[in-house]
């Protein structure tokens, strides 16, 4: 089931809050690649709390936050960039996390 989008299309409602949307511009396996990290990041901030490991949140937060920004739900809203400037925004990770080869 997929959120109800508000009407420009910038934001996604969840249980009556509103948070940015992923670009729409995203190419959808390159969304798919960003996503798995952002859950993977997540489940790391949560082990880290867990064994109340500060440099682990930490790192694994930097990691979060680098996911949300290159889905376009964090940073420079995606609405105000350039296409070019949206795939300058999501391609350094996809690529770090080597998706693009093969």
């Amino acid at each position: 089931m997929n959120p109800e989008l508000t009407p420009d299309g910038h934001h996604v409602v969840i249980k009556g809050r509103k948070w940015r949307a992923t670009d729409p511009e995203l190419p959808e396996e390159v969304g798919a690649v960003l996503r798995k990290e952002l859950m993977s990041a997540r489940r790391e901030v949560g082990r880290a709390l867990r064994q109340e490991d500060e440099a682990a949140e930490r790192a694994a937060r930097d990691r979060v936050q680098r996911a949300k920004v290159a889905l376009g739900e964090r940073g420079t809203p995606w609405w105000e960039q350039s296409s070019q400037d949206r795939k300058a925004r999501w391609e350094p990770l996809y690529r770090e996390l080597g998706a693009d080869q093969g």
